[in-house]
């Protein structure tokens, strides 16, 4: 009898969806996802991430192909296969009105969990999500990044082996959104795979080691995060100047400067270029660095060449 590590956590072949007016969203996505894996999910709005996240989680049927889940046939065995899979939609889809304790007690019951082992998991998955204060206030007084945590507490309230959450940080700000990314690498830690879509690519860059990016219904890159990365020729820095910038800003042959604020210079330069060959520069232009950082959000660079679309439009 095959091991449950045995298959991928999700395995998806030749997947295709075609709706009712013609628009072909998928057109024949492959993917594989191995278990324990943080995994991101990225493209551009209309890309066919939604589509395929909703095949997945059963929520649109598929025109063609196969879906699996650690070896189980979503579309031949359903029920089996959505046992193991917790979805953490976009939108706030609990009632208001209810607490946070009977939502994920009724939740868990609603897919067989005994009232008794649901209410030992909902003080498990409330203390998990930083909110065993509010366990027995009504769910609407709760702050937006309370009621993101406690969609997440839901959805693991069934003990899936694989989470999904769909822009789980939308709309948050980001202190919340990082305490939020500390809650995914601990339930990720802890052996649940994890699949995320989201177009702050910072987080993807942050939290993943893998992702798969999906433009016009196709998967065009599938790969390591750090293999993806690599493909970069080029570095970016933050440069803290002492002091103020001059008016102009010195030209150094194969570097890119751009005066972010009158002590920031942001640095383009390719990875073959001599770092010293620019602070040379900078310093006959009497521009001193006072410290220097590598600039966050290259994966941003790598969607933009793979889709020709950059965040924004993405998140449009």
């Amino acid at each position: 009898m095959s091991s449950p590590t045995d298959h991928p956590a999700l395995e998806l072949v030749d997947l295709r969806k075609t709706y009712a007016t013609g628009v072909e969203a998928l057109k024949g996505v492959s993917l594989r996802v191995e278990p324990g894996d943080f995994f991101a999910l990225l493209g551009p709005n209309g890309a066919g991430k939604s589509t395929t996240i909703g095949i997945v989680s059963s929520l649109v049927n598929a025109s063609a192909g196969e879906v699996r889940v650690h070896g189980v046939d979503l579309l031949r065995e359903r029920s089996t296969a959505m046992r193991m899979v917790g979805l953490v939609p976009q939108e706030i889809n609990f009632n208001l009105f209810e607490k946070p304790f009977d939502i994920l007690v009724n939740y868990a019951g609603f897919y067989g969990v005994p009232r008794d082992q649901a209410i030992v998991r909902a003080g498990e998955e409330l203390e998990r999500a930083q909110l065993s204060d509010k366990a027995h206030t009504m769910s609407r007084t709760l702050s937006g990044g309370m009621k993101r945590r406690l969609m997440i507490a839901r959805a693991l309230m069934t003990r899936p082996r694989l989470l999904i959450l769909d822009e789980p940080t939308a709309g948050v700000d980001i202190e919340i959104r990082r305490a939020m990314w500390r809650q995914l690498r601990e339930i990720n830690a802890a052996g649940t795979t994890v699949i995320l879509t989201t177009h702050y690519l910072e987080e993807a860059e942050s939290l993943c080691r893998n992702l798969a990016i999906i433009d016009h219904g196709r998967i065009i890159q599938h790969g390591s995060m750090r293999s993806l990365l690599a493909q970069l020729d080029v570095e970016a820095f933050v440069l803290d100047i002492e002091g103020r910038l001059p008016p102009a800003l010195p030209a150094i042959e194969g570097a890119a400067l751009v005066a972010a604020d009158d002590h920031t210079l942001e640095l383009e330069m390719p990875r073959s270029m001599d770092l010293n060959r620019v602070f040379a520069g900078l310093d006959a232009a009497g521009i001193r660095v006072r410290s220097m950082r590598t600039k966050a959000n290259r994966l941003e660079e790598l969607f933009v060449r793979m889709t020709g679309r950059g965040a924004a439009e993405a998140a449009a």
